[in-house]
């Protein structure tokens, strides 16, 4: 099956391609995409995590679960939001914890594209969603996908930083070796766990300085 899918991605994820798996997730997904409900995000940004972040260039991954299911939200990279669109409260969590850390303002526009083309890998495990329906495309082939994403980085490529906030990523990326990468853990930056250790975890002078230490040119958060 040809994917459009930036070029080092594609060759590392080709076998993944070919897979029964793969093949019933795609025709669920062009099936949803045709169907009266919209789905987010639209599809020419489905893949745009790995469209701006080619796979040689990773630097940093941060994990999330499930693309925003309101009109305009999804861009296809998680905790992200289009420009123009209020701060979900999870996102405004994350420029706080940057403020506190890094000293750097809260920015106007909660677009993380600018992180995304430094190297910063925002992968949601599941790249569609329904409008107004959270979860909707869960256990349709998604997570299994982005796993082979998630596996090819950390069997090929060292020194990455794996930022895992909330036990589903933490769960998600129980199998990355610590002994070849660095792996962040706190709890998830939604208001209801955000004050249990998310707030305080310094995740991203960690990600900086351990980039830093590997001759790797830090993040602008």
């Amino acid at each position: 099956m040809d994917v459009r899918i930036e070029q080092g991605w594609k060759e590392v994820l080709k076998e993944e391609f070919q897979k029964d798996y793969f093949i019933k997730l795609t025709n669920f997904v062009k099936d949803e995409y045709r169907g009266a409900i919209p789905i987010y995000p639209p599809a020419k940004l489905l893949f745009n995590a790995f469209e701006h972040c080619p796979f040689d260039k990773v630097k940093v991954v941060i994990l999330g679960q499930d693309p925003y299911h309101g009109e305009g939200q999804a861009n296809g990279l998680c905790f992200s939001v289009n420009k123009g669109v209020t701060f979900p409260p999870s996102l405004l969590n994350i420029f706080k914890e940057i403020e506190s850390d890094t000293g750097t303002p809260i920015p106007k526009d909660g677009d993380l594209t600018r992180w995304s083309d430094q190297g910063v890998l925002l992968l949601n495990a599941t790249l569609t969603v329904r409008a107004s329906q959270a979860g909707s495309h869960q256990k349709r082939g998604w997570e299994e996908f982005t796993d082979a994403a998630i596996r090819e980085l950390a069997s090929r490529r060292e020194n990455i930083v794996f930022i895992l906030w909330g036990s589903y990523a933490q769960k998600k990326g129980a199998f990355i070796d610590r002994n070849k990468h660095l792996v962040l853990t706190s709890p998830h930056p939604s208001p209801l766990s955000a004050y249990q250790g998310f707030f305080g975890n310094h995740h991203f002078t960690l990600a900086n300085d351990y980039l830093e230490k590997h001759g790797k040119e830090k993040i602008t958060w």
